[in-house]
């Protein structure tokens, strides 16, 4: 329904020392983590070396039944996976986690990301026999990790030889009989942190708020280019391949992790503050209040508001209860759709001058209805404030960015005709260089590719499997 960027999937691990209901453990962390995927979901539970899993299409709550968790039973070690696609269609055969049977043993993994030399290694293993049920990376990584396996001493060996050849971005957990294993790649595009809970238990997760979520304690974010394993209650890292700077994904702070997540040691919720306080700084105007657009916009809309003394003030009632099934084909029952998903507060815009704060703005469709209800509520001017530069470029490491094409920023040459398009009065974008400022004391770097052209790794010469092509649905 919206011009929203979406991020590929989101993960999830659990070691316990001793057997236990690790599926519905899972289950909660995966409801925590349900923003980051809402195409499919599955988990794998590993009770004495037997992997047990379920996977399907669907939001968490609704594919993992009472029934379907009573039949993955108890284990120890547990991987779960929530999942959007940007590479690979949306069918069941994509749903992770994969379930991996070879002759070194059994294996489930689950990934975060996407590989940037996919249908390079895909036609490598195909043209040695392997045979691929779906359409996603995933099961590239799979083949690379257990062809490795066949000539190393270990599962963790296997994933370190493995990530020689694996190009891109990829958090990936997966357990064997008797090990949970993390790996992030040497960039550290996509978060991955390791917790603990107060009985032992280690688990892995893309946000700390899946940890928060079963009581667990946030250690530390796995660094780029780190496997940690866990085996019998101990921690084994390796770093073979770390040593970079990294370069993970902007976007993190700017919209996709929750607000209550800390990713590289900083609060996603104050670094979208801060990125308000540096949007006012570079883009002030008069008016009477200033109001976000829910949700990742409200962050920053205080930090505005916070930065300018301009008051801030809820702009918008969003109902929750609308999901994918609400969107419908026809111009005019899209217009309805964004009325009954956002209602506008009238009593704290009408007569007034308002700034509205977004996190980011796509085709420029859905900001266009959006300042329409505000204008209808009785708005005297709308300026729209962005806490992040202008999409210009694709991103090939797991965010789906559409086509150069129908991206509004690449359609048009500047602020002022983009504010003309959408019927705003102006428009103003965080710049480049204050996105790199927002996360004060963040561990590490930050990739900003789609803002720039300027990627952190070598890319593709052509798009991945139509990667870029319609993931944003013109019913948006």
């Amino acid at each position: 329904m919206f011009d929203s960027i979406h991020e590929e999937c989101g993960v999830f691990g659990i070691w316990e020392p001793h057997t236990s209901d690790v599926a519905k453990t899972t289950y909660l962390a995966l409801y925590a983590l349900q923003h980051r995927g809402q195409e499919s979901c599955g988990i794998a539970v590993n009770d004495d070396g037997v992997i047990t899993h379920y996977r399907d299409n669907g939001l968490v709550p609704d594919v993992f039944t009472a029934e379907n968790l009573n039949k993955l039973g108890k284990g120890n070690i547990a991987v779960g996976h929530v999942r959007y696609s940007t590479t690979g269609g949306v069918n069941r055969a994509n749903a992770q986690p994969l379930d991996i049977r070879h002759v070194k043993g059994n294996l489930a993994l689950a990934h975060n990301g996407n590989l940037t030399n996919a249908d390079e290694l895909r036609n490598k293993y195909e043209m040695n026999g392997a045979i691929f049920h779906g359409t996603n990376d995933t099961e590239v990584i799979a083949y690379s990790i257990t062809n490795a396996r066949l000539r190393t001493p270990s599962i963790e060996k296997a994933i370190e030889c493995s990530m020689h050849e694996l190009k891109g971005a990829y958090s990936l957990v997966l357990m064997s009989a008797t090990k949970l294993i993390a790996a992030r790649d040497p960039n550290g595009f996509r978060p991955l942190c390791l917790g603990k809970t107060e009985d032992g238990a280690y688990v892995f997760a893309s946000e700390s708020c899946a940890l928060d979520t079963i009581n667990a304690t946030l250690v530390r974010d796995l660094l780029p280019g780190e496997i940690v394993i866990v085996k019998g209650g101990e921690i084994i890292s390796i770093k073979t391949h770390c040593g970079g700077k990294g370069s993970m994904c902007v976007f993190e702070f700017i919209y996709f992790a929750r607000p209550d997540s800390e990713i590289e040691g900083v609060s996603v919720h104050h670094a979208r503050i801060h990125a308000g306080e540096l949007l006012a700084r570079e883009h002030p105007v008069p008016a009477d209040v200033v109001i976000g657009v829910p949700n990742s916009g409200l962050d920053a809309a205080m930090g505005y508001a916070k930065e300018s003394g301009i008051p801030y003030a809820i702009g918008f009632i969003k109902n929750n209860y609308v999901g994918r099934s609400f969107i419908q084909p026809t111009q005019g029952q899209r217009e309805d759709a964004v009325r009954v998903k956002l209602n506008v507060l009238r009593a704290n815009i009408a007569g007034k001058r308002v700034i509205m704060v977004d996190d980011s703005i796509v085709r420029g469709t859905t900001s266009a209805r959006i300042v329409k209800l505000l204008r209808d509520a009785g708005a005297t001017e709308v300026h729209i404030r962005i806490s992040s530069p202008p999409f210009v470029s694709p991103c090939y490491f797991g965010t789906d960015i559409d086509s150069t094409d129908k991206l509004i920023a690449c359609r048009l040459d500047s602020c002022d005709k983009i504010a003309a398009e959408i019927g705003a009065d102006t428009l103003g974008y965080l710049s480049v260089k204050s996105i790199h400022e927002m996360a004060q004391g963040a561990k590490i770097k930050f990739c900003d590719g789609c803002f720039t052209g300027v990627y952190p790794v070598a890319i593709p010469t052509s798009s991945i499997k139509n990667k870029f092509e319609s993931k944003i649905s013109d019913n948006r």
